[in-house]
């Protein structure tokens, strides 16, 4: 027994004069590490490794006050980051991005403008020359419909209608400052009802139209539309 002893021992030294680490057991486990962005896979107590995603649950235009917006939520797995940076994704240009925004709420349509009170006084696809609304501005790009980016991580994007107007909520000029322009203008506002303004939803009769979809697979039903949210592996 003392000299298997001493062969144990001297097969360790072996070992480490070479530089070589013992094998580790079956019982060893080693915790997941994070990837790049932050992502640690969980388990789903099988052994088998859930994905890193981020599950789109809300998206739906919508018109606040004249001002045309996008309601959202979205819900991490994989991550607790609490935090999602949204990109209205401009094809020939750059992206309008607001970083670091809350899980869920809102954000200002792009080219949309506000004045102190809150109140919408300009909309993307319109610019104001002598007084006049005309056609054509450098947000054409967000209307009739603009794909967004919601990154968390990963992230999931979905393609989403602008919020047309209603008697109530303005997304666009009134059509008596409009000036005539040609059959691809967007849509200018009908009349509005003297003194009211309110958001407007979808499921109540709304501003916010149908949403286009961006195949993944996973389709959301929901008051705003339909939406198919792409998810991304990490």
């Amino acid at each position: 027994m003392r000299a298997f002893t001493k062969v144990c021992a001297a097969a360790g030294l072996a070992l480490a004069a070479t530089g070589l680490a013992p094998v580790a057991t079956a019982a060893t486990v080693q915790a997941p590490s994070p990837a790049a962005d932050g992502c640690v896979p969980g388990s789903d107590g099988y052994g088998g490794e859930l994905p890193c995603e981020v599950d789109v649950t809300v998206v739906t235009p919508v018109c606040d006050n004249d001002v045309p917006r996008l309601r959202y939520a979205v819900t991490p797995v994989g991550t607790d980051r609490t935090t999602v940076t949204i990109a209205f994704v401009n094809p020939g240009g750059a992206d309008v991005v607001y970083a670091d925004q809350p899980l869920s709420g809102t954000v200002l349509w792009p080219g949309a403008v506000v004045d102190a009170a809150g109140t919408g006084v300009d909309w993307p696809g319109w610019r104001l020359e002598d007084g006049t609304w005309v056609a054509g501005d450098e947000f054409d790009w967000v209307r009739p419909s603009v794909e967004v980016s919601f990154q968390v991580n990963p992230s999931a994007s979905a393609v989403v209608a602008y919020p047309p107007s209603s008697p109530v909520c303005l997304t666009a000029p009134p059509r008596s400052d409009v000036l005539a322009a040609g059959p691809d203008a967007p849509a200018a506002a009908p009349a509005a009802v003297a003194g009211e303004r309110a958001e407007v939803l979808s499921a109540t009769g709304s501003s916010a139209g149908p949403l286009a979809l961006v195949a993944s697979g996973l389709v959301l039903a929901g008051a705003g539309g339909v939406l198919a949210a792409r998810r991304r592996r990490a």
